[in-house]
């Protein structure tokens, strides 16, 4: 009877045991033969391709300065003061954006008709009594936007500034209103106005804003047409020679160039300048993003590489007499000439992250694409990698992305993985249970 007990619970034991094996295998096969993976180790690549790029701008060490150049959104370089000072002349720029943000044209029309008001002809008034610039019209008369943007533009005229806010927006006052929401809008924090002419002190702006403000008007065709004239007859048979006219021989274009007392000398321009080599940049930057500088036409350098221009805008504030203005422009466009160089700052295939799996396979993260820009700084330019978590993937997988700091901006690349992650097979699977099982949990989490 001992003995039958015996093989009673021997037997169960067994059937326990089988039972337990049973259990195991049938969960331990499935985890292990078709759960998740263990993910890949990413490990971002050594800074390799840090750029030191060529010397900086030359910029006036007085006043406020900035320099932008075509086709990028942050100013490359600025110098001098940075809190906001008295806009001067320049504030006509502004007026001429604003209105022609809420009364558009087009370019190479005359657009609307403008009846000069009583109100329009007192103010034109006294600004001849306080020797202020004023380009002159009668009450009554019918003027064409155009004619007095240029009279604005071209001939600095106070009155016109005034007649146009008013046109536009029923008052100076609520021309005040509208640009200041304008500038907002449009980013330029630092800047603000009290009127439509710049001669209060207290429409100010810093150089980095009028800076892009340049920038911003040349792109407006109808005032980029306009500035590209060096006197022009408006209404009436009066002749309106173009003041911001300086150094054009140079490649200059000037947009406002004014004095007053509290603002001194400002001057806001665009500048074409050769730059040997440039082409490089244009035709290596396209598939990654924009161009710090816009590269257009051609030449043959005496070097024997090829030369091309790149388009600049800026400002200078502030400064205190022609001879200073001439001898910091001269500096500024000999420097951009000599040290604004294409740059190259990722090629396509450059690896920035390395992939490595568990089950022993590898692959790297490399940008989708090339990249040169037209850099002018003094500091390295440095990257940072965004890595995206992978396990097993396709050739090809988007890996990330790559950001490099440039002092006009970041300018980010797509990364994607240079070869497969495949699958290691259900042998690597059942000999490797720890790895599987803690990612199984993991996911599970």
């Amino acid at each position: 009877m001992a003995s039958g007990v015996a093989r009673r619970i021997r037997r169960g034991i067994f059937i326990g045991v089988g039972a337990l094996i049973i259990l195991a295998v049938g969960v331990y096969g499935p985890i292990t033969l078709v759960g998740p993976l263990p993910a890949a180790t990413a490990a971002v690549l050594g800074a390799d391709n840090t750029l030191t790029p060529p010397a900086p701008p030359t910029l006036p060490q007085t006043g406020a300065s900035g320099i932008i150049a075509d086709g990028s959104t942050a100013v490359l370089a600025s110098s001098g003061i940075s809190d906001p000072v008295p806009l001067g002349g320049t504030a006509k720029v502004i007026t001429a954006l604003v209105v022609l943000d809420a009364k558009p044209m087009d370019s190479g029309t005359q657009g609307a008709n403008i009846i000069i008001s009583p109100e329009d002809y007192a103010g034109y008034i006294s600004y001849i009594a306080q020797s202020a610039r004023a380009v002159s019209f009668i009450a009554g008369e019918t003027w064409t936007q155009r004619d007095m943007l240029q009279a604005m533009l071209m001939g600095s005229s106070n009155n016109h500034s005034d007649a146009l806010a008013r046109w536009a927006f029923g008052s100076v006052d609520g021309y005040v209103t509208a640009a200041n929401a304008w500038l907002a809008k449009n980013g330029f924090t630092g800047t603000s106005v009290v009127d439509a002419t710049g001669l209060s002190s207290n429409s100010v702006g810093t150089a980095s804003d009028l800076t892009r403000i340049a920038q911003l008007a040349f792109a407006n065709p109808v005032i980029a047409e306009i500035m590209g004239q060096t006197g022009v007859t408006v209404n009436g048979g009066r002749y309106v020679s173009n003041l911001a006219v300086y150094l054009p021989t140079d490649g200059v274009t000037g947009l406002s160039l004014s004095y007053t007392d509290q603002a001194g000398l400002c001057f806001l321009y665009q500048a074409v300048v050769s730059v040997p080599g440039a082409d490089a940049a244009s035709g290596a930057s396209g598939a990654a993003g924009g161009a710090s500088g816009t590269a257009s036409g051609g030449s043959s350098a005496s070097n024997g590489a090829a030369a091309t221009t790149v388009t600049l805008y800026g400002a200078m504030l502030r400064e205190p007499d022609y001879d200073t203005l001439n001898g910091d422009m001269t500096a500024l466009l000999a420097s951009a000439s000599a040290n604004l160089k294409p740059t190259t700052v990722v090629t396509a295939g450059d690896s920035f992250v390395h992939y490595s799996t568990a089950w022993g396979q590898s692959a790297d993260g490399v940008a989708i694409a090339g990249d040169s820009r037209m850099i002018w700084a003094n500091t390295p330019v440095t990257h940072t990698v965004t890595a995206v978590p992978l396990t097993t993937a396709l050739g090809s997988t988007s890996a990330g992305t790559v950001t490099f700091a440039l002092p006009d901006g970041p300018l980010s690349v797509g990364l994607k993985l240079s070869q497969p992650l495949t699958d290691p097979g259900p042998l690597w699977r059942l000999t490797h249970p720890i790895p599987v099982i803690q990612a199984f949990l993991d996911a599970r989490k």
